[in-house]
C-alpha cells in the first residue's frame, strides 16, 4: 500500500490503490504461506494460498487495465476534496491507503489462520472452496459482461441491464462477498474457526453498506439515465428474479 501511495503522489492519482488492494491479500497469502513452513496442514496451506492468490492477481490484472489512461476514480476526487489542498497527500495516506491496509490484514485474519492450523482438510473446507468458485466465477463474468458493454460506443451513457446485472445490480460484489466467506469456511472447520467470523461480516459490509454498493449507486444514479427504473426492479445484491414494476400513470 506504501508502494501505491508513493505511485498515486507521483501520479496525482489514487484509483491505482484497487489495483494494490488484491495484490496486497495475494501478499499477505504468499508471506503467510512461506512463514508457515513445517507449522500447518499442508493442503490447507496451499488451498488457502491458492485461492486467494488467483482471485487477488485476477482482480489487479482487470483493474490495472480498466485504469490505463483513465482520469482519476470520481470517489477518490470526492474523498480528497474533503481535505484542504495543502493536506490532501497526507489525508490521502491516512483514510486511503492505510485504512485499506488496516482492512485488508483484518479481513485476511482467516487466510492467515489457514497456514497455521494443523487440521487436515474436512468436507466444510472443501464447500468453502466450492463457495469460492461462485463467487469467482459471479465477480469474472460480471466484469467481462460490463467490459464488453463499455467497449461498444454505441453503449456510451447507457446502463447495463442484462446478463448477471439482470438478477442483481451489483454481482462483482456479491461474488467478492462469496469469495471471503468461502475463505472464511477453510477455518471454520477447525476449533478455532469460528473466531474470525468477524473478518468476512467486515468485507460484506463494506461491499453492501460501506464504501462499495453505496458510494457506486450514487455515482451511477447521477450519471445514468433510466437507473431509479431498473433499482425498482432489480435486487440490490443478492442474485435474484427481476421483480414487476407497476407501470406508470398518465396524466
Amino acid at each position: 500500500m506504501l508502494g501505491a501511495f508513493a505511485v498515486g503522489v507521483r501520479t496525482g492519482k489514487h484509483r491505482g490503490v484497487d489495483v494494490a488492494w488484491g495484490l496486497a491479500f495475494t501478499a499477505v497469502a504468499l508471506t503467510g504461506y512461506g512463514l508457515s513452513a513445517g507449522h500447518g496442514d499442508p493442503g490447507r496451506r496451499l488451498l488457502a494460498t491458492a485461492l486467494v492468490t488467483l482471485w487477488g492477481l485476477r482482480l489487479a490484472v482487470h483493474l490495472g487495465l480498466r485504469a490505463r489512461g483513465a482520469q482519476e476514480d470520481p470517489r477518490y476526487r470526492r474523498m480528497l476534496s474533503r481535505a484542504p489542498a495543502h493536506r490532501r497527500t497526507g489525508y490521502a495516506l491516512r483514510v486511503v491507503y492505510l485504512l485499506q491496509a488496516a482492512i485488508v490484514w483484518l479481513v485476511s485474519l482467516p487466510v492467515q489462520a489457514a497456514q497455521y492450523l494443523p487440521h487436515p482438510l474436512g468436507p466444510l473446507a472443501w464447500a468453502g472452496a466450492a463457495l469460492w468458485g461462485v463467487g469467482l466465477a459471479f465477480e469474472a463474468v460480471g466484469d467481462r459482461q460490463l467490459s464488453r458493454f463499455k467497449a461498444d460506443p454505441a453503449n456510451q451513457g447507457r446502463l447495463l441491464v442484462t446478463g448477471l446485472r439482470r438478477w442483481s445490480r451489483h454481482p462483482n460484489y456479491f461474488g467478492d462477498a462469496c469469495v471471503w466467506w468461502g475463505l472464511f469456511l477453510l477455518v471454520a472447520d477447525t476449533p478455532v474457526g469460528w473466531a474470525f467470523l468477524p473478518s468476512p461480516l467486515l468485507m460484506t459490509w463494506l461491499l453492501a453498506f460501506g464504501s462499495g454498493k453505496p458510494m457506486l449507486e450514487r455515482q451511477l444514479g447521477a450519471e445514468k439515465p433510466g437507473w431509479a427504473e431498473y433499482a425498482a426492479r432489480t435486487s440490490a445484491f443478492l442474485p435474484l428474479p427481476p421483480r414487476r414494476t407497476p407501470p406508470r400513470s398518465t396524466p
